[in-house]
């Protein structure tokens, strides 16, 4: 099951992602791009974003990603992965040059956003996945304890 979820998690690009501070949450589209494992999710912000200062208080975060517009005119057959991880920043400047550079290949279009001075990259460690195939069929499976991560 892990396997089907990482594949989906990589076939994809677009996700939302939910942020909380204060007990206020907040949701942002974005553009990803996975590790070669698909256990860490590589997103870009501005550090002036309520969804970066969101992460600087509280590492936590959701991503989704669902294959809706894939089953379009079948919506029973829809998808969604419910991505529990957490933020954790890139120690290591050549990971880090990678990464944008593989996001910036994957989504031209924020070519400008990776590029200005208060660009941060945003690695999501994936600590569980939760995946429903359907309106009623899910699985769950913790990946990494928190302690770990």
């Amino acid at each position: 099951m892990l396997e089907k979820m990482i594949a989906l998690l990589k076939a994809n690009d677009m996700c939302v992602l939910a942020t909380c501070r204060d007990h206020r949450p907040h949701c942002s589209l974005m553009a990803y791009v996975t590790a070669e494992d698909g256990l860490t999710v590589y997103l870009a912000t501005r550090q002036d974003t309520t969804k970066f200062r969101n992460l600087s208080e509280n590492p936590r975060v959701s991503l989704l990603v669902d294959t809706r517009l894939e089953w379009a005119t079948d919506r029973s057959r829809i998808q969604s992965l419910t991505v529990e991880g957490l933020y954790v920043p890139v120690e290591n400047p050549a990971e880090e040059a990678r990464m944008r550079w593989r996001l910036r290949d994957r989504h031209p279009h924020i070519a400008g956003l990776l590029d200005h001075p208060l660009s941060a990259l945003i690695p999501v460690r994936v600590l569980a996945f939760l995946l429903l195939d359907g309106p009623e069929k899910a699985s769950h499976v913790r990946v990494l304890s928190e302690t770990l991560a």
